[in-house]
């Protein structure tokens, strides 16, 4: 299991302004089904979950928060899935990469090649003065991170230093609505 170790929340924006942290977060609110064509976003074309009003709510107060907090994120990698391109849009991070390895569409249980693959994501040094995010599902983020990831919420973050002398350490978890009070 990875090592956590967590940091006082009171010092979290001024650690993360200093970068080299990785943010694994579950995309923002969004129902548990599809919508249906009158009501889909415009650009919602193949009518996947979307975010609900909470969801791109609070998805636009984080990246306020971010920005207001000056926490550099330099680069977001995001699942393919509508919901999680639309909390990295509405977080004001158009730039963000899809990648299949984040997705799970049908909420399946994530394949251990996946889990693999996001352990190996929060172990990779990150540059002083970057952050990077990485928006995924809740079954990705339960099977890699059995230990910390219990009861997480949609919007929820782990944030992991991967410069631990023994690998990645998990130093906070955060809800979504919680960075506006950093």
């Amino acid at each position: 299991p990875l090592l956590a170790q967590m940091i006082p929340r009171e010092i979290l924006a001024a650690a993360l302004r200093d970068g080299g942290f990785v943010i694994v977060m579950r995309h923002a609110n969004s129902p548990r089904q599809p919508p249906d064509a009158a009501s889909a976003n415009p650009d919602n074309t193949r009518q996947e979950r979307q975010l609900d009003e909470a969801g791109r709510r609070d998805a636009v107060a984080m990246g306020t928060a971010l920005r207001r907090l000056r926490i550099p994120v330099n680069e977001v990698l995001s699942s393919p899935t509508y919901r999680a391109l639309e909390t990295a849009r509405l977080l004001d991070f158009s730039a963000a990469r899809p990648v299949d390895e984040l997705g799970n569409e049908g909420m399946a249980a994530a394949t251990e090649a996946r889990t693999a693959w996001l352990r190996r994501q929060v172990s990779q040094r990150t540059p002083a003065g970057q952050n990077r995010l990485l928006i995924t599902h809740g079954p990705n983020i339960a099977a890699a991170f059995p230990d910390h990831s219990a009861g997480m919420e949609e919007g929820e973050a782990l944030i992991f230093d991967p410069r631990g002398m023994n690998g990645p350490v998990m130093i906070q978890r955060i809800r979504i609505g919680d960075w506006g009070g950093l």
